[in-house]
């Protein structure tokens, strides 16, 4: 999918490495392939630190987003918040609520992480969890097709959906992964304790990572031999699943 151009920006490597030190929250940064030399060495490291995602790309790219001189780096500043998957998880049990997550695998189009967004919001989830890679930026366009939701849930970044996975099993978390043939109906499950439900692109599914870990496979019954559904679909039904089994409890 196409990105857009509608976060703001900042060009060139001081101001990138300004906004880093400085804590300004940064969306994506864009490197030049053959960009080198000790300023792009550190925005790397406090990028990775901060769990940034960073895309090394052409500088085709980068004039595309700037007419502005770049020296090889551009960065999108974000509309939104994020958190430490940790400090998110500590949050919510701090409250006093059963934590529901929503962790996304490969989901790159912006319009169906906004349309999870508003369905997880309203079903209870209290955060959405977003790999640095092999991810879709949230840019307006996600936080329109949100209505919103996506200023009121928490955002966890991380490096990785193994790194995610193991943050939430040291917190008693089980990790529901979604399979169009999983072993367990979604209504057999239970989602009453702990639960981080895993949503992977409509292409390629969720990640063989996933599958080889997950605590479970979870599938949605369907009928009329039709086996597809619009990941953001798919993830409203299971979310409301979830909400009908904690309402009832």
């Amino acid at each position: 999918m196409k990105q857009t151009r509608s976060l703001p920006l900042l060009v060139g490597r001081k101001p990138v490495l300004e906004a880093l030190e400085q804590g300004v929250t940064i969306e994506k940064i864009f490197l030049l392939r053959s960009a080198t030399g000790p300023e792009i060495n550190t925005i790397k490291h406090k990028a990775k630190e901060q769990n940034i995602p960073i895309s090394q790309v052409p500088v085709e790219k980068l004039d595309y987003l700037t007419k502005v001189q770049h020296q090889g780096v551009v960065a999108w500043t974000s509309l939104l918040q994020y958190v430490d998957l940790q400090a998110g998880i500590s949050y919510v049990v701090e409250k006093g609520d059963v934590p529901l997550f929503l962790l996304l695998d490969g989901i790159t189009d912006v319009r169906n992480v906004g349309a999870i967004a508003r369905s997880a919001l309203c079903c209870g989830a209290q955060g959405i969890i977003l790999p640095t890679s092999h991810a879709a930026s949230l840019t307006e366009e996600a936080i329109k097709t949100s209505a919103g939701a996506l200023h009121k849930i928490l955002l966890c970044r991380t490096p990785s959906v193994q790194q995610a996975m193991d943050v939430l099993r040291l917190n008693g978390i089980q990790v529901l992964g979604t399979q169009m043939k999983g072993s367990i109906p979604v209504y057999e499950c239970d989602m009453t304790i702990p639960t981080a439900i895993v949503m992977g692109a409509e292409d390629t599914g969720i990640s063989k990572e996933v599958l080889k870990r997950a605590d479970q496979l979870i599938r949605i019954p369907m009928v009329n031999n039709f086996d597809s559904l619009n990941v953001s679909v798919a993830a409203g039904m299971i979310l409301y699943e979830s909400l009908r089994q904690r309402l009832i409890n």
